[in-house]
């Protein structure tokens, strides 16, 4: 008797012991599905402008945001990277003309205090809107890399900045300095780091070793401008494609060999090829200021596409559906939203891009190349507009729906057109670790948007 009474016991404690590893378990995994999450490229991870972290304030305060630091910096266009406690951005001071010095920096992520600082010469020649770098750092585990506006390229060690190998494209490779001077991020794609380069022979885009720097793949002639589009995979046709976008066409090539898989040709003006294209499903949005949108059916069985259907507009002013100038538009459901050449925010028709709405409260002002940023948060997204204002806001068909809106952060660069504010803000922020990173041409500024004000 006693014997059972004590095997039934132990038997208990077992199962007291088993529940509690797996509440045990269970917490842990809440905990992880809720934790912290960096945001180590251009558009975060993947490149895809969604932010998913939880715990995020649901309006701004009255008082406007919490300030945890604010740090000096020069001139420049990039926003900031996030990755394991760091903050990397770049800058640029000028010196004689169009030429000066550029600087990577990596920033401690709780104080915004300098731990390194690297330095080289930078000569903008020939680029407009010469004010600073443009491409957003990119970040893999011990490495970050950088693209300068000149055509520099330097892998950095994280921890101590200490350069990795480094190449000058346009002396190396033949590059051409487009109109915007080199503005795309480079790409970490397995062992391979992808680079729009504009190079000759055969070098408009090339993937270099991360760790070594070495060649191994070189693809697509170069016809002209090369344009400043950001390189992105996407999955379509049971195939991981590498898109690139030239002011002459849109192309999907293999990541690992850089083997052509399909071209679209899409004649684009002044090489504004700006805003990241954007899949959903079988989907490929793609738009820009002067030539408007056009919509790509992705075949769902091998890597191909056609065209589902394109705007009529080609003018500026007169613009049928989506004009995008640096606004990378989203697609949610069966619309797309985004921002129009003149600041129009508007919701469009994924099937045929049939305009539903349009409202100037986003961005206030109608004037050429107004602009913004927008990020996706759960059922909500994020947008920031060239004035320095951030907004929460929820969209649908039926219309543009503000929940809070704040002044951000001032408004430093010459948008070289007459404006109602004289300058603008043109930088994508970084959303990480329920904070949001932005810059302007004086400081870069880190704010709390949890929801308990840490």
């Amino acid at each position: 008797m006693k014997r059972t009474c004590a095997s039934r016991r132990a038997k208990r404690a077992k199962k007291i012991a088993s529940a509690s590893l797996w509440l045990a378990v269970l917490l842990v995994v809440g905990i992880a599905t809720t934790r912290a999450e960096d945001w180590p490229e251009f558009r975060g991870k993947g490149r895809l402008g969604v932010w998913n972290e939880t715990g995020i304030l649901d309006k701004f305060p009255e008082t406007g945001l919490k300030v945890l630091w604010r740090t000096p910096i020069k001139n420049g266009y990039t926003g900031p990277s996030v990755a394991d406690g760091r903050v990397f951005v770049t800058d640029f001071s000028p010196t004689v003309g169009k030429r000066g010095v550029e600087r990577a920096l990596a920033l401690d992520e709780k104080t915004g205090r300098i731990l390194w600082a690297h330095e080289w010469p930078a000569d903008y020649s020939g680029v407009s809107w010469a004010y600073g770098p443009r491409a957003t750092p990119t970040v893999d585990g011990d490495r970050v890399y950088v693209a300068g506006g000149g055509g520099d390229l330097l892998a950095f060690d994280v921890k101590t900045g200490a350069v990795l190998w480094q190449k000058q494209l346009m002396k190396e490779y033949g590059g051409q300095l487009s109109t915007w001077g080199y503005a795309s991020a480079p790409l970490v794609d397995g062992e391979r780091l992808i680079c729009l380069v504009g190079g000759e022979p055969n070098a408009r885009v090339m993937a270099f070793d991360k760790k070594t720097g070495k060649e191994i793949w070189r693809a697509l002639p170069v016809t002209g401008d090369s344009g400043v589009s950001q390189p992105t995979i996407i999955t379509a046709g049971g195939t991981r494609q590498l898109l690139m976008w030239d002011p002459s066409e849109i192309v999907s090539l293999d990541p690992v060999t850089g083997k052509v898989h399909w071209k679209q040709p899409f004649k684009v003006n002044a090489s504004m090829t700006v805003a990241t294209p954007v899949q959903s499903g079988a989907l490929l949005f793609v738009t820009t200021f002067y030539n408007g949108p056009v919509m790509l059916k992705l075949d769902e069985s091998k890597p191909d596409a056609t065209v589902l259907w394109k705007g009529k507009s080609e003018s500026e002013i007169q613009t049928d559906g989506l004009h995008a100038v640096i606004a990378t538009p989203v697609i949610d459901g069966d619309y797309i939203y985004g921002i129009c050449s003149y600041g129009q925010f508007r919701c469009i028709r994924a099937k045929n891009g049939e305009r539903v709405w349009e409202t100037q409260d986003v961005t206030r002002e109608r004037r050429r190349w107004v602009s913004g940023f927008i990020v996706r948060q759960g059922n909500r997204y994020f947008i920031n507009n060239d004035r320095g204002e951030l907004m929460i806001a929820k969209l649908s068909p039926e219309g543009y729906q503000e929940i809070s809106r704040t002044q951000m952060i001032k408004p430093t660069t010459p948008p070289e057109n007459r404006r109602e504010l004289t300058y603008v803000n043109w930088v994508h922020p970084a959303y990480a670790n329920r904070h949001i990173y932005t810059r302007n041409d004086e400081e870069i500024i880190c704010y709390s948007l949890a929801a308990d004000g840490t």
